[in-house]
């Protein structure tokens, strides 16, 4: 008996796990004036920048990029954008559930 408990127990946890988990997405519009070379998207808790997700792509002045977040346990995440000067902008603690980002040279680093 206490092992079905005990196994019923871990399959609840690992349930929630999984319920809490959630997409998310962000709409960013360049308005720079400059094209936009790399897109960094990290959790806001994490100490170092993901992968560029606009990969082989370019955000060019005017366009808009949604980028999708699957499997994050919270919508908080930290944006930086390269342009083709290497000039930077970023973001820090965005609530990407409610909040979409327009970037303009007002939030160059």
């Amino acid at each position: 008996m206490r092992i079905r408990t005990l196994l019923i127990a871990l399959i609840a946890l690992c349930a929630s796990s999984l319920a809490m988990a959630a997409d998310y997405y962000v709409d960013i519009t360049n308005r720079t004036g400059y094209t936009i070379y790399y897109m960094y998207v990290s959790p806001g808790n994490s100490k170092s920048w993901e992968e560029d997700v606009l990969g082989n792509d370019v955000l060019m002045n005017g366009d808009t990029q949604r980028v999708t977040l699957t499997g994050y346990t919270n919508p908080y995440f930290d944006i930086r954008l390269v342009d083709e000067d290497e000039d930077s902008y970023t973001f820090w603690n965005v609530d990407v559930s409610t909040q979409d980002i327009i970037v303009t040279l007002d939030h160059l680093d």
